[in-house]
């Protein structure tokens, strides 16, 4: 007999990230696994199930307009451009230009895990983590196919996403088409409402490998999106590409070791905007964003040491970004007569250090950072488009600053069943381009921007408890102190006349982006899962007083609630595994009222849906599926104009389709 070849061990070859940091625990951290994330269509739908974590208003996703699709936790005062920092295995995810994610290029079947991070400051994560963040995790690859969803459903909506590679190649893909549905529904809706479709596609590669101990990967990324806005001649494309080297070399120990990454990110953003007159028979081309070129790219490190029961890391990250808007608008019946060119150029960097020691069941952590920002080359010119006169040549003066920060935590375990914890953070976002110099018009409302905008600081403390026995539950107390807020202030009423702005018609109104004194908020967060037998039940809860204080910038402001800001959310889910074979899921979500504008004269009503769904698992890992969203077809009031006319968010939606996850 022949001899035979040594038999070879498979070498899984995992992705360039340390082990998760033993700091974390004590601060609030909500994880989603794959699972979760493969029942919902949208990165963003599966998100929502947390009480606290939505968009700028109660559309999700599929309908809203890119600028809105910015994420805020805990429900303090979110905003179009987000307040939370979103990582995709470290690399940032939102926009280079507007701060928004676009949801559509993170398909859930790439994801292998959500965390979503609540109030732990700048810290490690850096500028934009102002009110938490949301690290996503990659999916390892897999020789094969290893994710993959196959949808049908209302209005005209399909659905593909697959995710397939070898041992060190991951690519992932999706593709989606729907009609939509119409926002204005009702007594107000008009001959020039209609249904807003979305069309959208991705796709992206990583490649991996480990040479001399040190693991690699490389990630390429692209997407496209049209969609309409409800209305005729409203309509936007979004489109863009990322790449990231990440590299790592864990120690032996697992606990420490170094991770540096080089990431880019380009993005465009077309819009069209259209007047509406007063009996909705009717528009006309209001604005139209012909471009919205962006480059974002940065760098980011952390270097970690353990030693017996203390744990040290230092690092640091640099982002730049510099974009420009390019728009037509002034259309007074024969066609745009203004072009307006806008944009500038910002960066903030920092370093941060960290010790931990966790020994006994006492873990406490802490850490400074110190970070530097600036924003430059200003610029806001318009002209007229019949013989190119300029009109209007502002250039803001070059600003610049630092800014410190820390965060405190520690975390006691009484028992196996419980603990206690607490912590004090800080963080802050610097504005974003779109912030500093894109005006944009919603109807006939017209919000300014402001180039003199500041960075917006918070400040936080929060204590809380848990326990894991037969059910996992935990409780917290927070208390955020969020100064010089980038807020939406209205400055005036139409009909009329403005500087800059021009003219404001009846009904509508005008605002801009100021940092508008201070908003404090004081919140519980209560949440609680387990199993019943056959039965799985999670519960969660956020009440949150939020109250603004004006100060002189904003004095009509205080004592009033931030815009968008609910007093208090909650979601109840079931799952009953009524068979090996067959399961059933339902899921309630609660949303009290909450104000549409900063001067709470406009009440959006409080919101409750029920979400339905039945797997029939056919192997393994794969599934048919029946889902039902809205079920009861509830009216969930998204948005409400001056004139009080209501924009719905999405009606009852069927979907069936195949997933498969392994």
């Amino acid at each position: 007999m022949s001899d035979l070849p040594p038999l070879i061990d498979e070498v899984q070859v995992t992705a360039p990230r340390l082990a998760p940091s033993p700091a974390d625990r004590a601060f609030a951290i909500v994880r989603l696994g794959g699972e979760a994330l493969a029942e919902a269509p949208r990165l963003d739908e599966a998100l929502r199930g947390e009480p606290g974590v939505a968009l700028f208003r109660r559309t999700g996703s599929e309908v809203a307009n890119p600028t809105i699709q910015g994420l805020s936790l805990r429900a303090i005062a979110p905003s179009g451009a987000g307040r939370t920092l979103v990582t995709l295995d470290g690399a940032p995810q939102n926009d280079p230009f507007g701060g928004w994610v676009i949801w559509s290029a993170l398909p859930p079947e790439g994801l292998a895990e959500a965390q979503i991070i609540k109030g732990a400051g700048a810290g490690p994560y850096g500028a934009g983590a102002l009110t938490g963040v949301v690290a996503l995790t990659e999916r390892d690859p897999q020789e094969g196919l290893s994710a993959l969803d196959v949808s049908t459903g209302s209005r005209g909506t399909q659905r593909v996403a697959a995710a397939f590679g070898t041992a060190n190649l991951l690519a992932v893909v999706s593709g989606s088409t729907t009609e939509g549905y119409t926002p204005i529904r009702g007594p107000g809706r008009g001959a020039v409402d209609q249904p807003a479709g979305l069309n959208q596609v991705s796709a992206a590669a990583r490649l991996q490998g480990e040479v001399a101990g040190v693991r690699a990967a490389f990630r390429l990324e692209a997407f496209e999106e049209r969609r309409g806005g409800g209305v005729a001649g409203v309509g936007s494309e979004a489109s863009g590409g990322s790449a990231t080297l990440s590299l790592a070399q864990p120690d032996a120990s697992g606990a420490g070791g170094w991770r540096a990454q080089a990431w880019l990110r380009s993005s465009d953003l077309k819009n069209r905007f259209a007047a509406v007159d007063a009996t909705r028979a009717s528009s006309r081309p209001a604005a139209q964003q012909l471009a919205t070129p962006a480059l974002g790219y940065g760098v980011n490190a952390a270097w970690r040491q353990a030693s017996g029961a203390w744990i040290w890391e230092v690092g640091g990250d640099v982002r730049v970004t510099d974009g420009e808007t390019r728009e037509f608008f002034r259309d007074l019946g024969g066609g745009f007569t203004r072009g307006r060119v806008a944009g500038g150029r910002t960066l903030v960097g920092g370093a941060y250090g960290e010790v931990t020691h966790d020994r006994e069941g006492l873990l406490l952590t802490g850490g400074v950072r110190l970070d530097g920002w600036s924003a430059r080359e200003a610029r806001r010119i318009e002209r007229d488009l019949d013989g190119g006169a300029v009109v209007l040549d502002a250039r803001a003066p070059d600003a610049s600053g630092t800014t410190p920060t820390a965060r405190l935590g520690a975390r006691l375990a009484l028992s196996e069943a419980l603990y206690l914890r607490g912590a004090a953070y800080a963080g802050f976002r610097p504005p974003t381009l779109n912030e500093l110099h894109r005006p944009f018009r919603v109807g006939n409302d017209i919000t300014e921007a402001n180039p003199e905008l500041e960075p917006e600081r918070l400040f936080g403390v929060e204590a809380g408890m848990g326990g894991d026995g037969v059910m996992a539950w935990s409780a917290t107390v927070f208390f955020n102190r969020l100064e010089d807020p980038i807020t939406n202030v209205t400055i005036g009423q139409g009909p009329g006349t403005f500087p800059i702005a021009g003219f404001i018609p009846a009904g509508g109104v005008l605002r801009q982006r100021q940092n508008a004194g201070v908003i404090e908020a004081l919140g519980l967060e209560l949440s609680a899962a387990g199993d019943l037998g056959p039965v799985q039940i999670r519960a969660a809860a956020v009440a949150t007083r939020a109250e603004v204080d004006g100060g002189g910038a904003a004095p009509q402001l205080t004592g009033l609630r931030p815009a968008q800001t609910p007093k208090f959310a909650a979601t109840l889910g079931l799952d009953w595994r009524a068979a090996d074979f067959l399961r059933f899921s339902a899921q309630i979500r609660h949303e009290g009222r909450r104000y549409e504008d900063d001067l709470n004269t406009r009440v959006l009503g409080a919101a409750t849906t029920l979400d339905l769904r039945a797997a029939w698992r056919l192997a393994p890992g794969a599934d048919l599926y029946l889902a039902a969203d809205n079920v009861l077809d509830a009216d969930i009031e998204a948005a409400r104009a001056g004139d009080g006319l209501i924009t719905l968010g999405a009606p009852r939606t069927l979907r069936i389709g195949y997933s498969l996850r392994r």
